[in-house]
């Protein structure tokens, strides 16, 4: 197990005594303070870990009812989160693939793999229609771990390989408009924490989970370096003046340029649920952070912006990922543009006389 302190326990885990002289484990970081099993080794303890790390805390329901038992769901995740595979994951998609796994095992841990059935899944996945998108994440998950499964000579066939899940019809966060913008500029001043949240989130086009993380220490002359959390990729971003203007007069002594009411940095599901309490006082409950980032991609698509410059700024990958960004352009302005394009520059051409022939006469 990654993450261990000198006093061999496992991150954010610290030894107590209770008040009848037990041995526990306390368990506590953000949004989680909680008891694991003592001693910290071993299966049981492992997934209850492992499910304090992901935020979920209704494993106690079944931690110590009964051990985990070797073939079955339980087991099988143990030995996920140990695989290579786990392992070499971003800890942003660890943390994401954790807490799907661990609300799962809720409902279906003590369940043997050998007993798993395709109409098992397509029922599992059926059941979830009103969820699509989060049941296509659970499918996609589940074909990871029963390859995994596969793979360890738990099972003879991978019951989900084959499996489609919803047909993925929605456009995913909702785009702000311009006037949607300037509602939230009317409600939340200049100098406002709102103000300076949006300021960041439209001006840099950045997720907020780096968002969060932006501060002093990473600002040089006119632009301001971003290594996103979710993929890696390092940006260096010009800051336009309303972002400069923003961010000149806070504090150098804090860590970020956003905080809390305690003067913390945000994490970013916190961040994210404050941002939307300031969306619904300006009478957008529809609009979300992710928007912003959005609605910057559409401004630049207006702009006339090649999808390479839309990259530089987004940090996107490859085109068809900005194009999923930039579908809330304007068509109408973009087909002028076009069409304007395809007519192509007129030059001007100079009619020039042709001189008269010797001996011909003026009117001839």
């Amino acid at each position: 197990m990654k993450g261990k302190r000198r006093n061999g326990l496992p991150r954010y885990c610290s030894l107590v005594i209770d008040r009848h002289k037990k041995r526990r484990i306390r368990f506590r970081t953000k949004g989680v303070d909680t008891y694991l099993p003592f001693p910290p080794v071993g299966p049981e303890f492992e997934m209850a870990y492992a499910a304090a790390l992901a935020g979920v805390t209704e494993w106690r329901e079944n931690i110590g009812a009964s051990r985990t038992r070797p073939g079955s769901f339980d087991a099988l995740a143990v030995s996920y989160y140990r695989s290579p595979t786990f392992k070499g994951l971003r800890e942003t998609t660890k943390r994401t693939y954790r807490r799907i796994i661990e609300n799962f095992r809720v409902k279906h841990g003590a369940r043997m793999m050998r007993d798993l059935r395709r109409e098992h899944v397509k029922a599992l996945i059926g059941d979830m229609s009103d969820r699509p998108q989060a049941a296509n994440r659970l499918l996609s998950l589940l074909k990871i771990m029963l390859d995994h499964a596969l793979d360890n000579g738990w099972i003879t066939a991978n019951p989900a390989t084959g499996i489609k899940g919803f047909s993925k019809k929605t456009k995913g966060f909702h785009t702000w408009s311009d006037a949607e913008i300037a509602a939230f500029e009317e409600r939340h001043l200049e100098g406002t924490r709102a103000r300076l949240a949006l300021n960041l989130l439209l001006y840099t086009a950045q997720r907020r989970s780096d968002v969060v993380l932006m501060g002093w220490q990473q600002i040089n002359g006119r632009t301001i370096s971003v290594k996103q959390e979710k993929t890696g990729a390092e940006l260096d971003l010009f800051m336009l003046p309303a972002l400069l203007t923003s961010i000149r007069e806070l504090p150098r002594d804090k860590p970020t340029f956003l905080t809390t009411d305690f003067g913390k940095p945000f994490t970013a599901a916190g961040f994210g649920n404050w941002f939307r309490d300031r969306c619904n006082e300006a009478g957008l409950p529809h609009c979300s952070a992710h928007g912003l980032r959005k609605a910057a991609a559409r401004r630049m698509a207006e702009g006339g912006m090649s999808g390479d410059i839309i990259k530089a700024v987004t940090g996107h990958t490859d085109l068809k990922q900005v194009s999923v960004y930039t579908a809330a352009a304007n068509q109408t302005a973009l087909a002028e543009m076009g069409a304007k394009a395809i007519a192509g520059k007129k030059s001007r051409t100079n009619i020039v006389q042709p001189n008269r022939k010797v001996g011909q006469r003026k009117g001839e």
